[in-house]
């Protein structure tokens, strides 16, 4: 097993580009660096500058790698579809202008899904024609990261998006071919939505290329599901505690990595309020701390 072992604006409480909370991306790089990480996630389409000609030498002082970004996009309704299209195409080419490899697919948070986030006994599923398109789309936008800009591009369950759930997972993994779409692995989200990610990564191994590093605090996810909490709420809550103070079996993971014999990134997110008290430095030095001692960086 070999792992790299990256940070994501997330972990800084960035969402959303145009969050006015924020804090400034340079900020993040410099966090960043000072905690030890060697990548950088892009983080929302339009945080960081798209211009490769300003973003590049600010990674590069930092000796900081771009590892991938995230399209989190609502591929379920098909009237967003042209925005999506739009979001998609360009953070292709914020990736490879810096030689990133990875775009990670998340299905948006959904109206209709945010009630029963967690919940799969009662959550609304996709059906017939809805379901097709839906996955005709996820497909169409790994077609162009992959045939287009060489990408690695992965799938990833999100709680209150359509792709949330393991059969959820499942289904989209059955429907698209493994040489457009693979699986980045989020352990949080796994066990938010109340699936194993040590079973599902044993089971999938093959098709896992990329790790995303999330613990849970199980009151606070109880306490979420129980009263419907919004996710966003929930991760200002501290849904999303350091790694190793919460449900999250990192050891079971290192054996089933070690196992596989994985090798590439993994990066940490802690999904946060971008106001929150907690010392967001402080935070990433503990993770990869707790990475370090656990034989997982």
């Amino acid at each position: 097993m070999q792992l790299s072992i990256g940070n994501a604006p997330c972990s800084w409480g960035v969402e959303f580009a145009d969050d006015a909370r924020n804090p400034p991306w340079t900020h993040v790089l410099d966090e960043a660096k000072a905690a030890g990480y060697t990548g950088i996630e892009l983080g929302p389409l339009g945080y960081m500058p798209e211009d490769p000609s300003i973003l590049g030498p600010a990674l590069a002082e930092r000796e900081l790698t771009l590892i991938g970004g995230v399209l989190f996009r609502p591929f379920h309704d098909p009237a967003q579809w042209a925005q999506v299209q739009d979001a998609a195409t360009r953070t292709c080419r914020a990736l490879t202008a810096h030689h990133a490899k990875r775009l990670v697919l998340i299905d948006s948070i959904s109206p209709r899904r945010a009630p029963t986030a967690g919940r799969s006994g009662e959550a609304e599923r996709l059906r017939g024609t809805d379901r097709d398109g839906f996955l005709d789309r996820i497909r169409s936008v790994a077609r162009l990261g992959v045939e287009e800009f060489g990408l690695e591009v992965t799938m990833h369950a999100h709680a209150a998006g359509f792709v949330e759930f393991e059969d959820e997972l499942e289904d989209v993994l059955d429907a698209i071919e493994p040489k457009l779409l693979g699986v980045c692995l989020d352990t949080g989200h796994c066990e938010y939505a109340g699936f194993d990610p040590v079973a599902f990564y044993r089971r999938h191994s093959r098709r896992v290329s990329y790790l995303h590093f999330k613990d849970v605090d199980p009151e606070v996810r109880r306490r979420a599901i129980e009263e419907r909490t919004g996710f966003y709420d929930a991760c200002a809550a501290g849904l999303f505690c350091n790694l190793g103070d919460g449900v999250v079996d990192f050891r079971a993971l290192k054996v089933a990595l070690v196992s596989a014999g994985f090798s590439g990134w993994a990066t940490v997110e802690q999904d946060r309020d971008p106001t929150g008290a907690r010392s967001t430095l402080a935070d990433a030095k503990a993770n990869l701390a707790y990475l370090k001692t656990s034989g997982l960086a």
